[in-house]
């Protein structure tokens, strides 16, 4: 506790004083908390058998769209999953593997688990439960369904997931690319993915995150990879705002994330996150969507950030090996 609070007490001396914050964002950046088309149908099931590189593991689409089901595309990547995670409990606490996937990594639409505090993921789900966590836009299904799913979970259930996520070792799975046009993309899935053919726009103020092969994210293989295309110098800003040298905008992300960001106790690591999901907890936090203890004290720090800071520390962050 002692820690804790000479940990909160940096932070506050940290703040910049004098500075007004910046221009509000006025609404949430689309490209962050993409919602696909209403009219948007999903392929049907022809019964074939789904694989992807190096498992012999198979399965039809309709069992890979069963929020009941993790598919285990490499068993050998990680110990057990726990009956939660792997099948969840109907009606209404949905596998944790099947949007975290088996091992933890997450994608764009939701969160990395992979390492995370064991007390954090407890906390975090308190807080959904609550409702101090949400988000800007809490009708977008990824986080619908993981607040409805908090709210139904038992604390034995929350801690035998957290006990597990907890256990297993983050991996890199970002490639980070500094550009100024991009692959046109559209929205397949509550996250983005790029056309086919070469066609390109320009990137200007947003960070484009895809996964480098769009079926076998789709088909939930924990070793999927992403690009994020982030705009022109964007990692060196990022850098020095996230290390205290822009103290004007924000205190120093280490003193709360550890030196290599990578956590400390039951502060959660950040370095290695998707840049998407970075951006909506800094928007959401910002505005108070996102309310729980570690959230109140960030807002304090981040509240001078602009949206071009927030591409920036994301862009950074994204870079670092978890």
């Amino acid at each position: 506790m002692i820690r804790i609070c000479g940990v909160v007490l940096l932070c506050l001396l940290a703040v910049p004083v004098g500075a007004a914050p910046p221009s509000a964002i006025s609404e949430p950046p689309p490209w962050a908390y993409p919602v696909p088309p209403a009219d948007l149908k999903p392929t049907p099931d022809d019964g074939t058998i789904r694989k992807v590189p190096d498992s012999n593991a198979g399965y039809t689409l309709t069992q890979l769209r069963d929020r009941f089901l993790a598919p285990d595309w490499h068993p050998g990547d990680h110990r057990a999953m726990p009956d939660i995670v792997a099948h969840g409990r109907k009606p209404d606490v949905l596998a944790c593997g099947y949007c975290h996937r088996a091992d933890g990594p997450g994608g764009p639409e939701n969160a990395s688990l992979a390492g995370l505090p064991y007390s954090y993921i407890v906390q975090q789900m308190s807080y959904y439960k609550s409702g101090r966590r949400s988000t800007a836009l809490p009708h977008r299904l990824p986080q619908a369904l993981m607040m409805a799913l908090a709210k139904a979970a038992t604390e034995e259930e929350i801690r035998e997931a957290a006990e597990y996520f907890s256990s297993l070792k983050p991996r890199q799975n970002i490639r980070v690319v500094e550009t100024g046009r991009v692959p046109k993309t559209y929205v397949a899935n509550w996250f983005l993915a790029a056309r086919e053919g070469k066609e390109s726009e320009p990137l200007g103020e947003r960070i484009v995150e895809t996964p480098e092969n769009l079926e076998r994210f789709e088909s939930r293989d924990a070793r999927a990879t992403f690009v994020a295309y982030v705009p022109t110098g964007s990692i060196s800003e990022g850098a020095a705002i996230a290390n205290g040298k822009r103290t004007e905008k924000a205190s120093s992300c280490t003193t709360c994330h550890g030196k290599a960001l990578r956590g400390q106790n039951a502060v959660p690591s950040i370095a290695g996150r998707s840049p998407s999901y970075v951006v909506r907890q800094l928007y959401d936090i910002q505005t108070g969507a996102r309310a729980g203890r570690g959230a109140v004290l960030m807002k304090g720090q981040i509240a001078r950030l602009s949206l071009d800071d927030m591409i920036s520390v994301a862009a950074y962050l994204a870079s670092l090996k978890p």
